[in-house]
C-alpha cells in the first residue's frame, strides 16, 4: 500500500509542476484584465475597481527623460 501511496504523491506532484506560476509580466497582466473583464461582466463594481487598481500597480513606469535601453542582441 505504501508504494501506491508513493506513486500517486508522485502523479500528483508532476501534475502541479509550474502550474499557476506566471512565465512573464505579460501573462500577469492578461490574467488580471481577464479578470477585470469578468467582473465587469457581472457587475462587480468594487472587484472591478480593486483589479484596475491592481492593474495599474502593475504597468511598468517608464520616465520620458530616462528611456529603458533596448535589449542587447545575443
Amino acid at each position: 500500500m505504501a508504494n501506491l501511496s508513493f506513486k500517486l504523491s508522485q502523479a500528483l506532484n508532476r501534475g502541479r509542476a509550474d502550474k499557476g506560476v506566471p512565465k512573464s509580466r505579460a501573462e500577469i497582466l492578461l490574467a488580471l484584465l481577464r479578470k477585470r473583464a469578468e467582473a465587469h461582466r457581472q457587475g462587480l463594481d468594487e472587484q472591478e475597481r480593486s483589479l484596475r487598481a491592481q492593474i495599474r500597480w502593475s504597468l511598468p513606469i517608464e520616465d520620458g527623460e530616462n528611456p529603458p535601453e533596448p535589449p542587447q542582441a545575443a
